[in-house]
């Protein structure tokens, strides 16, 4: 057995150096991909991912019919006496609510991949450098239209009832989703600044508690001490939250739309270059 072994060895020509390298480099070096594929591909991977691991719909399924459901019959009938006359109040503050706390998700999923050295990989291919992080947030941006869709059907069952048709939803939900994408850029920034993932839900929670709950989200600035609606009434969760109902009601809020995306704007101005001056580094 050694014997035909050695034998055969022996038989086998070297291999040279020329043809080595005819065999690994082709005359043509294959194009680098456009901003917008490789943005494309990194959000059908965070698609992938959800996938292969559906336990992360969870947030999106279970929790907004959870948030409907409780406050909805928590505080339906104290404060507009009965859940069906509330819910056509709450049902557009409640799904921005729930969407923007879904957001800190993003940053999650950033800091798990940076632990476990994917971002090694991703830094040495030669790609667009922002297309990893648009990526993670076009992937959520489908776990945001869920959550939408879920509460949105909830709603209905519950008897919310939108006199804006289906135009006024559609326009409600396309607001809310591009505000939660520039929304996201914090999270991003911090997946990238804290070690560990507890670390970002950590800070993540004491960020958007306050911003949600000190909004119109629940009740009407009015009722609030003035020194309180000073915040209330400049909160971007206030904004988009006003701009959703309204466009739900069939109204169209100009100035509201316009603050939305105004917030949306500057959180992509400010934290973007932030987050990818991070990633450039990390």
């Amino acid at each position: 057995m050694s014997t035909a072994t050695t034998t055969e060895t022996k038989d086998l020509a070297p291999v040279r150096a020329e043809s080595l390298a005819a065999l690994l480099v082709t005359g043509e070096r294959p194009p680098r991909p456009s901003a917008l594929s490789a943005s494309l591909t990194f959000g059908w991977r965070a698609i992938l991912k959800i996938k292969h691991v559906p336990e992360q719909l969870f947030d999106v399924t279970a929790f907004p019919i959870m948030m409907v459901l409780m406050y909805t019959y928590l505080f339906g009938g104290a404060l507009a006496g009965s859940p069906k006359e509330y819910i056509q109040f709450l049902l557009p503050g409640i799904l921005v609510m729930s969407v923007v706390m879904i957001t800190m998700y993003t940053g999650v999923s950033v800091n798990t991949d940076i632990e476990k050295g994917v971002f090694d990989r991703f830094r040495s291919l030669p790609i667009w450098r922002p297309s990893v992080m648009v990526g993670y947030l076009l992937g959520d941006a489908l776990r945001y239209t869920i959550a939408s869709v879920v509460m949105l059907t909830v709603g209905m069952i519950l008897g919310y009832r939108p006199d804006g048709g289906v135009a006024g939803v559609l326009a409600g939900i396309a607001l809310l989703v591009v505000f939660s994408f520039a929304f996201s850029w914090i999270w991003t920034m911090f997946g990238l600044m804290l070690r560990t993932e507890k670390s970002v839900m950590g800070v993540s929670m004491m960020v958007i508690f306050p911003l949600t709950f000190l909004s119109n989200v629940f009740v009407d600035p009015k009722t609030m001490p003035g020194w309180l609606q000073a915040f209330v009434n400049n909160s971007p969760v206030t904004h988009v939250a006003s701009a959703v109902r309204g466009l739900m009601a069939g109204d169209w809020p100009a100035e509201e739309v316009a603050w939305s995306l105004g917030w949306a704007g500057l959180f992509v101005a400010v934290f973007g270059p932030i987050t990818m001056r991070l990633y450039n580094r990390k």
